[in-house]
């Protein structure tokens, strides 16, 4: 590990040493672990590579429907109901 030095505010702090005691857990500890989660929850660099691998997969196609037409009909049964 290494060690990182992190400002806080009191309201923060506080908050923090609240959680921590109420857990049973280090300060540190519940640091790590909400960065742990705000990390996995943004990280976008497995969606981004996976929908860079199908880009454009369906390109070429001539077997798929007019998703426009589809689009306009679907449209049109909407607006007339």
């Amino acid at each position: 590990m290494v060690r990182t030095q992190l400002y806080l505010t009191t309201k923060e702090r506080e908050g923090l040493r609240r959680v921590a005691h109420r857990t049973g857990r280090k300060q540190s500890e519940l640091m790590r672990i909400a960065l742990d989660e705000y990390l996995a929850k943004n990280d976008t660099s497995g969606a981004l590579k996976a929908l860079r691998a199908v880009r454009g997969m369906w390109k070429d196609r001539t077997d798929l429907p007019d998703f426009d037409a589809l689009r306009r009909e679907s449209d049109r049964d909407l607006w007339n109901r």
